[in-house]
């Protein structure tokens, strides 16, 4: 190892790639980044050349979060449309009845 390696303290750690490029992630960096096995990864490559490893949520992780606070199983979909198109009907007459 040269000088500028023993020197570096990040953590590193030597693993095999297969002939079909697999490799497997050490444990230790797999709890690290919060990684299930199975899963998924992403490698990102940034703009000065550094590759990062990142955790790919599962779908049934991402349900709801995009969600917005109106939204509940409780109403349909169709009903949340037709409360908020009478919500903005009755902004724009509001507005109307203002400006005259």
């Amino acid at each position: 190892m040269s000088d500028s390696e023993q020197s570096d303290n990040s953590e590193k750690e030597v693993v095999a790639v297969t002939k079909h490029g697999q490799a497997t992630i050490p444990k230790r960096f797999r709890e690290k980044l919060g990684i299930d096995a199975p899963g998924k990864v992403l490698f990102r490559e940034t703009e000065d050349g550094t590759v990062i490893v990142e955790d790919v949520r599962s779908p049934s992780e991402m349900r709801g979060f995009a969600a917005r606070s109106e939204a509940s199983t409780e109403k349909s979909a169709t009903e949340i449309l037709r409360e908020k198109r009478e919500r903005d009907r009755n902004e724009r007459d509001a507005a109307f009845q203002s400006e005259e």
